[in-house]
């Protein structure tokens, strides 16, 4: 049986999870609920009426230019989350350990290193140079993560991946201090991007970050039934026609792509793949088909709410998002660990 004709089997075997149209409906509620706080909450306070007419008509008061602004904000914010919340579930699936992130694995802080390296060394300052150089920094510690987490009696195993993702990262930011110390000019630019921030976003950082979204989410969509059987074990998967070591080559592509690039965009921002999947599949389950495109938006929720309580907390000033997440994640983070079988999905 070709991978294929299990891609086509699987997609076409729908069973929709029973909670999935209660989640689907709350979501769009609380989605559209933290559109509009995004739009409306921060230094200034803006009125509903204020909202309607920044968006849909050509009233030039104080108000509605305010909400021209923060749209952008908020769709980036949103991109960012949905990319995010996808990276997480992809990364999960390909590791088969349900504790595994973006930042928990050390991707962000490899994406990281290289971007504070084209500061110092190569003089880079936009999203598009950013890009390119978070890209090789988030495929450099995937590889370098899964090739230490391989090592040893029992190959990659959940927990093996966990720990060789905390030291790699710990390493990674040691060296990325060696770089910024020296570097006074590199520390000014890369200190308040690498907390995490939604802040600076502008219509051509979407429109720079854009295309390599829709690339992570067609790769996730298309894998996602071959990672379904992956769930059930190699053998099993190889013999329903699935090539492991290839989809998950494939599936990490997609997720560094995710990460890699709302990195670049936003700076490191922690623990919404994981919050986000967490919540999805604890109640819709494990399908995959299911779980990837809810994750995005459960994470284009969960950040967009960070970030209106970041406004919110420090106004009239404002408290970067992933300083948000990392307060609200580092404690979740030590409740799934002690509280959940972490051996493997």
């Amino acid at each position: 049986m070709s991978s294929s004709t299990v891609s086509k089997h699987k997609w076409a075997d729908w069973h929709v999870p029973k909670n999935f149209k209660i989640m689907f409906i709350i979501s769009s509620i609380l989605l559209i609920v933290c559109v509009l706080a995004s739009l409306s909450l921060g230094a200034r306070v803006i009125s509903f009426h204020e909202v309607i007419d920044g968006l849909f008509s050509r009233n030039d008061s104080y108000g509605a230019n305010v909400v021209r602004k923060r749209l952008a904000r908020t769709i980036f914010s949103l991109l960012c989350g949905g990319a995010l919340g996808v990276a997480g579930a992809l990364m999960q699936a390909v590791t088969r350990n349900p504790l595994a992130d973006p930042s928990i694995l050390g991707v962000n802080t490899g994406a990281a290193l290289f971007v504070i390296c084209g500061i110092a060394f190569f003089n880079i300052s936009t999203a598009n140079q950013y890009i390119w150089f978070a890209l090789i920094g988030a495929a450099f510690t995937a590889t370098l993560v899964f090739g230490v987490g391989s090592m040893g009696k029992g190959g990659a195993t959940p927990i093996k991946l966990v720990l060789a993702g905390a030291a790699t990262s710990a390493a990674l930011s040691s060296l990325t201090m060696a770089i910024q110390i020296p570097n006074a000019y590199a520390m000014d630019q890369f200190r308040f991007w690498q907390l995490g921030s939604v802040g600076s976003a502008t219509w051509n950082s979407i429109a720079t970050f854009l295309p390599f979204l829709v690339i992570g989410i067609l790769v996730a969509f298309f894998t996602a039934p071959a990672l379904n059987a992956l769930a059930l074990g190699d053998d099993v998967a190889t013999g329903l026609g699935v090539r492991p070591m290839f989809l998950r080559l494939i599936a990490a592509l997609g997720g560094v792509i995710l990460c890699g690039t709302a990195t670049a965009v936003a700076g490191p921002i922690g623990f919404i793949g994981l919050l986000s999947t967490h919540v999805v599949r604890l109640i819709l389950g494990s399908d995959l088909r299911f779980n990837i495109p809810m994750s995005a938006v459960a994470g284009a929720i969960i950040l967009t709410f960070a970030d209106v309580v970041g406004r919110l907390v420090a106004s009239p000033g404002e408290l970067e998002v992933g300083v948000v997440t990392a307060f609200i994640g580092a404690p979740i983070l030590i409740i799934l660990a002690k509280n959940s079988k972490v051996r493997s999905l």
